[in-house]
């Protein structure tokens, strides 16, 4: 069902009620820990640098999703940990307003799982998720315990992801791969590649150049070396061209012609 058809199925609501404004402050809690706050950076960083020359999808972390049919912030509002919207404006907000976004719901969502929140990740927000957000890229990870899970909604009903051989799982919505890379959760492209960060990108541009200046080096050291045994290979034929003179020139002394020995 879609909004409009949420808000016409609601009675009793008063044409002139005033809605709040689409573009409210995220209502969610302190993270758990500092690791999580790592955990979601890392994410966003990599995603928004990969597809740094796009401008059709939303990423976020720690922020309230208000979806509440009656367009109410105090009524049916959840904050994933991390989430992607795509086919949608890039931009900031304060928070995503379903009511505001043209209807739109997340198509990924990451939660990281502590505690006092595995329960309630694993359990009733994996229900709102498939059944109210329709979400069909849904993961949990837990930092500490290297637990990962993913599931796709395959007719209404997730469905868990196989692993790959590596262990990552697929996001058909992405069209990338999470696995655990270091202890943390990385995005891996479909040959397997890690998705870097532009830190470790600007690293392997230098290990790049740092190898082409190397091969660089070897190179002129091979020439240098092919150089010095021409020149060896020169002077070995100048040696013995000499010798034979030398030798040509006694036989004349001993009257016996070196050209018809």
């Amino acid at each position: 069902m879609t909004i409009a058809q949420e808000l016409d199925s609601q009675e009793g609501i008063c044409q002139d009620v005033i809605f709040p404004p689409g573009d409210l402050y995220s209502d969610e809690p302190p993270l758990e820990s500092e690791l999580h706050l790592r955990q979601i950076i890392l994410l966003l960083t990599c995603l928004e640098w990969l597809w740094r020359d796009r401008n059709d999808f939303y990423a976020a972390g720690n922020l309230t999703i208000y979806y509440s049919p009656r367009q109410r912030k105090s009524e049916y509002f959840r904050g994933p940990d991390f989430f992607v919207v795509l086919g949608t404006e890039r931009k900031t907000r304060k928070s995503w307003v379903v009511w505001e976004e043209d209807g739109k719901y997340p198509n990924v969502i990451l939660e990281i799982l502590s505690n006092s929140t595995a329960n309630t990740d694993k359990g009733l927000k994996k229900t709102i998720y498939q059944d109210t957000f329709r979400t069909p890229d849904y993961f949990w990870f837990d930092p500490y315990t290297q637990e990962f899970a993913g599931f796709h909604l395959v007719d209404g009903e997730y469905q868990p992801l196989q692993a790959s051989e590596q262990g990552y799982l697929w996001s058909h919505q992405l069209g990338l791969y999470l696995g655990v890379y270091e202890g943390l959760l990385r995005f891996f492209t479909r040959d397997g590649q890690l998705v870097p960060t532009p830190e470790e990108t600007v690293e392997q541009v230098q290990q790049k150049a740092e190898q082409a200046e190397q091969k660089a080096e070897q190179a002129e050291q091979k020439a240098e070396q092919s150089q010095q045994k021409a020149e060896q290979s020169q002077q070995k034929a100048e040696q013995a061209e000499q010798k034979a003179e030398r030798l040509a020139a006694k036989l004349r002394e001993l009257n016996i012609d070196p050209d018809t020995i």
